[in-house]
């Protein structure tokens, strides 16, 4: 039972007259038993919550940043009119905040023997399952002076994905991926490395290209065309290790690592290459394998809505072994991890021989903005500091790049706005140049 903002104001009401006209303990018993039998009434009139039947309609999936819209339909199957206010409790991280009070009430009245619908809008600012809390119901008499109160589990998922913020760069990656395969509109006969078709000779072409055995079998020259590599493997590597968890501005770095493996997932796809998924630390944490180009968005978004950094130090030689053994045939290995010095040292140089001897490898690593910006401070005795500090790390991250470049390793090291469109150049750089 709950009593209302109504029942304390009639209580401070009553005492009016007590003072004034019954000023005795005789006068409070009256008031007093008045107001309870007015309260009691009201209980008894109020529909029972204990009854009312409830379900759940709505979305399932949602993209960070985005709205999501969950339909909660309540059934009163009491001979009495339902006249209730209900909260709808989510997690903290399913709000913005400041909007949960408003977001999560909802008032409803409804007739005997009918339903309504209340509508929750979330907006979670978290990847990850969000899991429905109690639905708690307060069901208020006709009077309004007291309500009866009881709670009810109604479960509902709600998914929520990357946001694949990076998704804006994809028409201009799929330009050059048209350009590189001779596809467009511009006088280019396309750059690759794998054969395609014998065509005549045109005045222009590389002479390089004629095919002079198929030239004698014909009275024309034919040459030969090529176009990039195609069905290639692509094994995206995530390091969800302590490293990953350190924050780039208002994100985690492996979020960034995520938006960037995304877009690499959507352009390889469309570029007929298989692109598969592994996630590690110490341990698999997600495993993506065997989709094709139209499925592999969905599995992938949905594999890493709910990954989250271990703060435990990864384990390199057993993401090795993990990606060996995914990587069954010759593939472009893509480990997105930190370029920190101890970590590249003592746990991936000693274990890199063994996967590049197999497979071409490339690593993305996510810069931190804030150390360019430190080193370009000058002016106090603190920011001559700060750039010092700044240029030493700048210089760390070079010496790594460069060693891991000597071990035939792409480097690729960018901020988080750029990571993803640097790492798709580098895979077209690698397509065209026929090193898949």
């Amino acid at each position: 039972m709950a009593l209302t903002g109504r029942s304390a104001l009639i209580a401070a009401l009553g005492a009016l007259p007590v003072g004034l006209l019954l000023p005795s303990r005789t006068g409070i018993l009256v008031v007093g038993l008045l107001l309870l039998l007015a309260i009691l009434c009201d209980l008894l009139l109020a529909a029972p919550v204990r009854k009312l039947y409830f379900t759940r309609s709505g979305d399932t999936t949602v993209r960070l940043g985005e709205q999501a819209h969950v339909q909660l339909t309540v059934g009163n199957p009491s001979h009495r009119t339902l006249r209730a206010q209900l909260r709808d409790a989510w997690p903290p991280s399913s709000w913005q905040p400041g909007t949960e009070l408003t977001a999560s009430r909802h008032r409803l009245r409804i007739p005997p023997g009918e339903r309504r619908r209340a509508t929750t809008l979330l907006r979670p600012s978290r990847r990850g399952d969000r899991l429905a809390a109690q639905i708690t119901v307060r069901s208020y008499g006709p009077l309004g002076l007291a309500a009866r109160q009881g709670s009810h589990t109604v479960p509902w998922t709600l998914r929520v994905l990357p946001p694949f913020t990076s998704r804006k760069h994809l028409p201009a990656q799929l330009a050059r991926l048209r350009e590189l395969d001779g596809r467009t509109s511009i006088l280019t006969r396309g750059e690759g490395t794998e054969f395609d078709s014998l065509r005549e000779y045109l005045p222009g072409d590389d002479t390089r290209s004629i095919d002079w055995r198929a030239s004698a079998r014909q009275s024309t020259l034919a040459v030969r065309s090529w176009r990039p590599e195609r069905d290639r493997r692509i094994l995206l590597v995530l390091d969800t290790g302590r490293t990953s968890a350190g924050r780039v501005g208002d994100a985690p770095r492996l979020d960034s690592a995520m938006d960037a493996a995304l877009l690499l997932a959507a352009l390889a796809s469309r570029a007929g290459d298989r692109v598969d998924l592994l996630a590690y630390d110490r341990r698999i944490r997600a495993s993506v394998r065997g989709h094709s180009a139209r499925d592999l968005l969905p599995a992938l978004t949905s594999a890493l809505a709910p990954l989250e950094s271990e703060l435990v130090e990864t384990d390199a030689r057993g993401l090795a072994v993990a990606a060996l053994r995914t990587a069954a045939h010759r593939s472009l290995v893509v480990l997105l991890t930190g370029l920190d010095t101890a970590a590249i040292e003592e746990g991936l140089l000693p274990v890199l021989p063994g996967l590049t001897r197999r497979h071409t490898v490339l690593v993305a690593s996510v810069a931190d903005p804030r150390i360019e910006e430190m080193a370009n401070g000058l002016g106090t005795v603190t920011r001559v500091y700060e750039a010092a500090a700044a240029a030493r790390a700048q210089a760390e991250r070079r010496r790594i790049a460069s060693r891991l470049q000597r071990h035939g390793v792409t480097v690729v090291d960018a901020v988080p706005d750029e990571l993803a469109a640097a790492l798709a150049d580098a895979y077209l750089a690698l397509k065209a140049a026929g090193r898949l």
